[in-house]
């Protein structure tokens, strides 16, 4: 803005880029609270019937006069190991949590590593990927609109990028288009394996580049890739939570079955 300007424009930018952060970030967390909610719930569950249930049914066991069944005595098997040991179990997760975070903080090449792998992630990673292009199509679109010529506003996206996987890809095409590359060619050198690009958007902002009419195209291209990203969200929310029901169920009623398929035979037990 210091350089167009344009103090008005930048500011509007700034809260329009803050208001669809917030909208997506708020999208995000309603698509993915309920499976949350549910896995944590279900783990919690485990836990219990591991420390607490299963020894229960141990004692009773223990006076059959017969051999248990297989899954029975594999399941009070874990479950004696990890009563025994649960304590060093979360002790150990924990430090290693705190361990992985401050190494996180400190070391740019194991964020940018989460960050390339975090697109790998199934359901969840095209949807990471998608958020990060609408990120980068809005800001650079805003840019140009503002007056900043591309090396610049690429420049400028690269910094402001929340992204490491952005970032980099973004400091490539700048490289490519001072070296003389046209945008086409600078966005297919810097992303060939389209991680981040995918190949619509690259042939939009190719044509567009070309035709002269790029920061329209990279502004109706976020808010394409906007709604693709919605609707994605809602899906993934939509399906979710029968196939987290059914993990659920399957989980805790085959321990339950497990529990009690000594019961069921109690005839040849005794």
């Amino acid at each position: 803005s210091e350089r167009t300007g344009n103090i008005e424009l930048a500011l509007q930018t700034i809260c329009q880029q803050l208001e669809a952060q917030i909208e997506l970030r708020r999208k995000v967390q309603q698509a993915l609270s309920y499976p949350a909610i549910t896995l944590a719930s279900s783990f919690l569950l485990i836990l219990v019937m591991m420390i607490w249930v299963v020894p229960v049914f141990k004692d009773v066991f223990s006076h059959f006069q017969a051999e248990l069944p297989a899954p029975t005595k594999a399941l009070i098997e874990a479950s004696s190991w990890f009563e025994e040991f649960y304590l060093a179990i979360a002790m150990a997760l924990a430090s290693f949590c705190v361990l992985f975070g401050i190494t996180w903080s400190k070391l740019p090449r194991l964020q940018k590593y989460c960050d390339r792998m975090s697109f790998c992630i199934p359901m969840i990673g095209q949807l990471l990927r998608l958020a990060a292009l609408t990120h980068w199509c809005t800001t650079l679109g805003h840019l140009l609109r503002s007056g900043l010529p591309l090396p610049d506003a690429l420049r400028v996206t690269a910094q402001s990028s929340n992204h490491w996987l952005s970032h980099d890809f973004s400091a490539e095409i700048f490289k490519h288009l001072t070296r003389g590359w046209p945008l086409g060619d600078a966005l297919i050198r810097a992303d060939p394996k389209h991680v981040l690009f995918d190949i619509e958007t690259w042939q939009l902002l190719r044509i567009a580049s070309e035709s002269g009419s790029l920061p329209q195209m990279l502004g109706k291209r976020a808010n394409a890739l906007g709604s693709q990203l919605s609707n994605r969200l809602n899906t993934l929310s939509q399906s979710l939570e029968p196939l987290l029901i059914i993990f659920v169920g399957i989980v805790i009623g085959s321990l339950v079955i497990i529990l009690y398929l000594p019961i069921f035979n109690l005839g040849q037990i005794v």
